[in-house]
């Protein structure tokens, strides 16, 4: 059985139109993996340039927090 020519153009267009929508989603996941690390990476830095735990506490049974 042969299909009408138009239905064949009409398959083509759905499977590029679905070739495409998937891999926008995968630079779009990508993207936000990047940022996702991008913003953990500064996180990590801006915590690890303060110093904790610079007041002096007047109880003694207090916990100093690990340098």
């Amino acid at each position: 059985m042969f299909m009408h020519p138009d239905l064949l153009l009409v398959l083509a267009n759905d499977r590029r139109r679905e070739l495409i929508a998937e891999a926008d989603r995968g630079r779009l996941l990508t993207i936000a993996r990047a940022a996702r690390a991008a913003r953990r990476a500064r996180k990590a830095t801006a915590v690890r340039g303060h110093p904790t735990g610079t007041l002096a506490s007047c109880e003694p049974s207090v916990a100093v927090p690990a340098r």
